[in-house]
C-alpha cells in the first residue's frame, strides 16, 4: 500500500506538471512558462528535478520525510501557475490565489531539514513559520479572503471561492505590501542561520550538506531579490526582471536536486566499496591487514584504524601506539566503540556508512580489536617483569652496599681492636690467652671473607662499578668452574641489561661443577647475545628464562655432538 501511494504521487506530480503548463500557455501574459518553449521547459524541469528526487527519497526509509518535503516543494512550484485568469476553474484559480507563493518556503524546509527531514534547532524553526505565515497565510489565504477579482478589473478571472463579504482592494493591498516585507524578512533571515549552521557543522557534516545548502540559499537569494523589486509596486508580479529571477530559481532548484542525487552517488560507490571489502574479508587478514584492506578498498591511503584499550591508549592492528591526526570517525556496534577510523574529509559523511563499514569488517574488527587488548595487556605483563627485575637489582645494590658499610666494617674494626690489644698487651702475654686472640683473628677473617662471598652473590660491586666484562673476567678468576673468555663487550649496557647476562653466565658456572665453560658476549645492533658452552646442559634454566625474559628476551639451549650443549641468551639492548 505504501508503495503504491508513492507510485500515485509520483503520477499526480507528473500530470499536475502538465496541466500548470497547459494553464501558463493559456494565459501567457500572465504566467511565467507559457511565454516561450525554454521558459516551459524549465518550468517542468525544476518541477520535474524536486518530484523525482522527493520520490526517490520516498524509497530510502531513512529519508522518506525529506522525500515527502521536495515533493511537496514540487507541487508548489507547478501551483504558482495557479493564479492565472486562464485557469478555467474556480477550484483551480482559488488553489492558485493560496498557494501561488508557497513554493519559496517549502524549498527553504527541505533545504533545512536536510538529510533526515528533521529540523530541529528552534531559530530555524522560527525562520520557517515566518515563511509560511508570510508565504501562505499573509500573501495567500488572508489576501484571498478579501481579493474580488470582479472589483479588481479582472473579467476573465474565475470566481474566487473564498472571497469573504465584497471584497476590500485597501486590505489586499495591505496584505501584499506585508506579506512582501515578510517574505524579504524570512528569506534572508534563513539564509543566515543555513549559512551559520554550515559554518559551525562538524567537517563530515559540512561536506555532505554544503551542496545543498549552497542551491538553497541562492535559490532564496533571488527570492529575496524578487521581494526587494516587489517592494515598490506592492504586489508579486511577473514583469521582465521577475521572469528572470524564476529562470534562475529554476536554475537552482535543479542543482539543488542534483547535489541530493550527488550525495547518494557518493554513498552509492562507498557501499559497493563496501561490497569488496566484504569479498576481501573472505579470509581473516594478518594483523594489522585491516587496515590496508580498508585503504585499499574505500580508496584511501591516508587511512588508519585504531582500536580503543581500556586504559584510554589507541593502538593499532600490529599493537603498536597511534595517535590519530584530522577526521575522525567512530565504528560504533552494540552501542560500544571497537574502533576509530582517521580518514580523508568526506570518506565516511553519510552517518550510515560508519555503520556498514563496522558490519562488513565486523569479525576482522573484533579479532584485531582483541587481539590489540591481549597484546597491550601483555606489554603491560613485560614492564610490570621489568619493573619488579629492575627493582630487585636496585634493592640487592641497597644491601650490599649496606653490608659494606655496616657489617663489614665493623668486623675490620674489630679485627683491628684484637691487633692493638695484642700489640699493647706486649711479649708477656700468657699462652693460652695469645691463642684464643688467634682464633679470634681468624674467625674474623672467616666472618669477613663470607661476608665479601654473600655480598658478591647478592650483587657483584664490579658489576655495578665497572660493568660486565671486568664482572664476567673476575668470576673466571673466581668463580668455582673454570671459565674460557672468547669475547667480551668494550663498551657499557645498560644496568638491566648487564646484571641479565652477567646472570645467565653465573648460574651456568654455578651449575658447571667442574668442566669448563666457554663464555661468547657480544653485542649485535640492538640485540646482546650471551652464549655459555659446557659438557652438559644444565639442569634447571627456568630462573635464567624469567630474568631474560623479564627484559623482552629469549634464552635456548642447543644441544651439541659429543654431549656439549650451548646456553644461548638474546637480551634487547638499546641501540
Amino acid at each position: 500500500m505504501a508503495r503504491a501511494l508513492r507510485f500515485a504521487v509520483l503520477v499526480a506530480g507528473l500530470g499536475l506538471g502538465v496541466f500548470s503548463l497547459a494553464v501558463a500557455r493559456r494565459g501567457a501574459g500572465n504566467s511565467f512558462g507559457g511565454g516561450s518553449a525554454f521558459a516551459g521547459a524549465a518550468e517542468l524541469a525544476a518541477g520535474y528535478a524536486l518530484l523525482g528526487v522527493g520520490f526517490a527519497a520516498l524509497m530510502r526509509p531513512r529519508q522518506a520525510r525529506l522525500g515527502a518535503i521536495l515533493a511537496a516543494a514540487s507541487v508548489a512550484w507547478f501551483l504558482l501557475e495557479w493564479n492565472n485568469p486562464a485557469a478555467g476553474s474556480a477550484f483551480v484559480f482559488t488553489i492558485g490565489l493560496v498557494l501561488y507563493a508557497a513554493a519559496a518556503p517549502v524549498v527553504a524546509h527541505a533545504m533545512l531539514a536536510y538529510p533526515v527531514g528533521r529540523v530541529g534547532w528552534w531559530p530555524r524553526r522560527l525562520g520557517l513559520a515566518l515563511g509560511y505565515t508570510g508565504s501562505v497565510l499573509v500573501l495567500g489565504l488572508l489576501a484571498a479572503a478579501v481579493f474580488d477579482p470582479a472589483s479588481a478589473g479582472c473579467a476573465q478571472c474565475p470566481r474566487n471561492l473564498l472571497l469573504v463579504g465584497g471584497g476590500s482592494s485597501g486590505a489586499y493591498g495591505s496584505l501584499n505590501r506585508a506579506g512582501i516585507y515578510l517574505g524579504l524578512t524570512w528569506s534572508l533571515l534563513v539564509i543566515l542561520l543555513a549559512a551559520g549552521d554550515l559554518v559551525r557543522a562538524t567537517p563530515a557534516r559540512r561536506r555532505l550538506a554544503a551542496p545543498v545548502v549552497l542551491a538553497g540559499c541562492v535559490y532564496l537569494g533571488l527570492v529575496a531579490a524578487d521581494f526587494a523589486h516587489s517592494r515598490y509596486r506592492g504586489y508579486l508580479g511577473n514583469d521582465a526582471l521577475d521572469r528572470r529571477l524564476w529562470l534562475g530559481e529554476a536554475a537552482t532548484l535543479c542543482a539543488l536536486s542534483l547535489a541530493v542525487i550527488w550525495a547518494w552517488v557518493r554513498a552509492w560507490r562507498t557501499r559497493s566499496a563496501l561490497a569488496g571489502l566484504v569479498i576481501e574479508l573472505a579470509e581473516s587478514p594478518p594483523p594489522g591487514g585491516l587496515r590496508d584492506v580498508l585503504a585499499g578498498v574505500l580508496h584511501d591511503p591516508s587511512l588508519q584504524l585504531a582500536y580503543p584499550l581500556a586504559d584510554g591508549r589507541l593502538a593499532d592492528g600490529r599493537y603498536r601506539a597511534v595517535e590519530l591526526t584530522g577526521e575522525v570517525t567512530p565504528i560504533v556496534r552494540g552501542g560500544q566503540r571497537v574502533a576509530l577510523l582517521s580518514h580523508r574529509p568526506g570518506l565516511l559523511a553519510e552517518p550510515a556508512l560508519a555503520e556498514e563499514v563496522a558490519a562488513a569488517a565486523r569479525l576482522a574488527l573484533e579479532n584485531e580489536r582483541l587481539q590489540a587488548e591481549a597484546w597491550s595487556q601483555l606489554e603491560d605483563l613485560r614492564a610490570s617483569r621489568a619493573r619488579i627485575v629492575g627493582s630487585g637489582d636496585a634493592e640487592r645494590r641497597r644491601l650490599v652496599r649496606d653490608l659494606h658499610d655496616g657489617a663489614q666494617q665493623r668486623l675490620v674494626t674489630l679485627a683491628l681492636a684484637l691487633r692493638l690489644a695484642r700489640a699493647r698487651l706486649g711479649p708477656g702475654l700468657d699462652h693460652a690467652f695469645a691463642e684464643r686472640l688467634d682464633e679470634a683473628e681468624d674467625e674474623l677473617r672467616a666472618a669477613l671473607a663470607d661476608l665479601r662471598e654473600l655480598a658478591r652473590g647478592i650483587f657483584p660491586v664490579i658489576l655495578a662499578e665497572e660493568g660486565l666484562s671486568a664482572a664476567v673476567e673476575a668470576l673466571a678468576e673466581t668463580g668455582p668452574a673454570p671459565l674460557e673468555v672468547t669475547a667480551l663487550p668494550d663498551e657499557r649496557l645498560g644496568s638491566s641489561v648487564e646484571a641479565a647476562a652477567y646472570f645467565v653466565v653465573s648460574e651456568a658456572v654455578r651449575q658447571a661443577a667442574a668442566s669448563t665453560l666457554k663464555v661468547s658476549v657480544a653485542r649485535y645492533g640492538t640485540r646482546l647475545m650471551v652464549e655459555v658452552e659446557g659438557d652438559c646442559a644444565p639442569a634447571e634454566i627456568v630462573a635464567v628464562q624469567d630474568r631474560v625474559g623479564a627484559l623482552d628476551g629469549s634464552v635456548t639451549v642447543v644441544h651439541g655432538s659429543g654431549g656439549r650443549a650451548t646456553i644461548r641468551a638474546e637480551i634487547p639492548c638499546e641501540s
